[in-house]
């Protein structure tokens, strides 16, 4: 196993330690969102990060990696809903949810390992703020096929920029040296 492989599975642990402790306190009520409802939330996540990158200055006093956090599970919530379908009840149990993410997430990590190997770790070189841009383009991306009803000509679908997403939230964190407190 590389660096980045146990890196990153440390950072998806940390997301996920986040994901079960919201599911223990609210149950699984994000499967009542539609996928544009997914994609505002990681939207907001995503701009709080550029607005205060660019203004050098946050007001409100959240920690910027669980913006990054947010975005990685909201992006694997989006998965699930892609595979499971939107449903009009909290119908999963935790450990049902935990499976779930942890399937969507493994998809990722193979995902980030054949990328990882044809681009050589560049995001390694890349700065937090590039990584924060790409985020914002693939989601503007999705809003677009999401406009055009999922349909697209030559371009990949929704699935792989969320999938993308998850995988620039992971090398933030990673970049940011965030541990899971």
């Amino acid at each position: 196993m590389t660096d980045t492989e146990i890196q990153y599975q440390e950072v998806i642990s940390g997301c996920r330690s986040l994901f079960s402790k919201k599911a223990h306190d609210y149950g699984s009520v994000w499967r009542i969102l539609r996928l544009p409802s997914l994609t505002d939330q990681i939207f907001i996540k995503a701009q709080r990060l550029r607005t205060i990158e660019d203004k050098g200055v946050q007001k409100v006093n959240d920690q910027r990696e669980f913006e990054y956090v947010g975005i990685v599970n909201y992006c694997l919530m989006a998965l699930i809903q892609i595979r499971k379908g939107v449903s009009n009840e909290a119908d999963l149990s935790t450990e049902e949810a935990l499976n779930y993410f942890d399937e969507a997430s493994a998809h990722c990590l193979e995902l980030m390992k054949n990328k990882n190997h044809d681009y050589g770790e560049a995001w390694r070189d890349m700065r937090i703020s590039s990584l924060t841009d790409l985020i914002l383009q693939k989601l503007l991306r999705i809003k677009q096929i999401e406009d055009n009803d999922g349909h697209t000509l030559v371009s990949e679908g929704v699935e792989a920029n969320y999938s993308d997403m998850v995988n620039y939230g992971v090398f933030a964190l990673i970049k940011l040296n965030w541990k899971n407190a």
